[in-house]
């Protein structure tokens, strides 16, 4: 077959020299390589005890937000479950009974609301869809590593922002102490 461009070259096959047939020179090259890497700085880091920071733009574990009132602001409409491309949200609506005005905002709240952790590809559509603000997703905390499926399904007792000031966070980041004793006089 004749090439197109007319611009074919002869290669002519040498023959090996005797370090060649040996492989030295391809072994030597393995261990200049090995011996780079030896003197390098490790990539990986010891996990638990050190941790590598975060990036600006990173979302990390939910988030059931409260009111400044400490009400749930999560009135299961629903638009988090349906805007979640992985379908990992799942919720029961139910009706505010009598007497319980001080702990959800609207007539309609979430009886159960769980995200599957396997599932959740941590895309931060559910917190957009959102209406009321409630979802939210952290930016310097991710899923713990957990041993059983069951474990990765996170109902509203892991989800649910808990009701102490000093526990309360704004948006992800905590509270400092003097925020913490201001927001505790309000409630009080």
């Amino acid at each position: 077959m004749q090439s197109l461009s007319n611009r074919a070259k002869q290669v002519e096959k040498k023959p090996f020299t005797l370090a060649e047939r040996a492989y030295l020179p391809a072994i030597f090259q393995g261990l200049s390589i090995t011996m780079r890497h030896f003197f390098m700085k490790k990539a990986t880091i010891r996990y638990p005890e050190e941790t590598r920071p975060f990036s600006p733009v990173f979302r990390g574990l939910h988030v059931l937000k409260r009111d400044e009132a400490g009400r749930e602001r999560c009135t299961a409409c629903g638009l988090c479950a349906v805007a979640c491309p992985a379908e990992a949200i799942t919720m029961v609506a139910g009706e505010r009974k009598k007497g319980e005005e001080n702990l959800y905002r609207e007539e309609k709240y979430a009886i159960s609301y769980e995200i599957n952790m396997l599932r959740c590809i941590f895309c931060g559509l559910c917190e957009e869809a959102c209406p009321k603000a409630a979802v939210y997703l952290q930016a310097d905390k991710m899923a713990p590593p957990r041993y059983e499926r069951d474990e990765f399904i996170y109902g509203k007792d892991r989800l649910v922002e808990p009701v102490s000031p000093d526990a309360r966070s704004k948006r992800g980041i905590q509270l400092t102490d003097e925020q913490a004793v201001k927001l505790r006089a309000q409630l009080a």
